[in-house]
């Protein structure tokens, strides 16, 4: 895999200004991702139950959007 020659030059640019960080920035209204061991015994109870149940159904059954 081969880096475009514009990322190449904005980060050289960042890395001039002084900013050492690769990772993106948190953004405004961004959400926080919460990872706890329920929520990963959840969705792993979901999943074992139906291999074939899409990230909206498992989103729904922990309660992550709104149902």
């Amino acid at each position: 895999m081969v880096m475009h020659v514009c990322h190449y030059s904005k980060w050289t640019r960042k890395f001039m200004n002084g900013i050492s960080s690769v990772t993106d920035s948190p953004r405004p209204g961004q959400a926080h991702p919460v990872v706890t061991p329920e929520a990963i015994a959840a969705v792993e109870a979901i999943v074992k139950e139906n291999r074939r149940v899409t990230v909206n159904e498992i989103a729904r059954n922990v309660d992550y959007i709104e149902k």
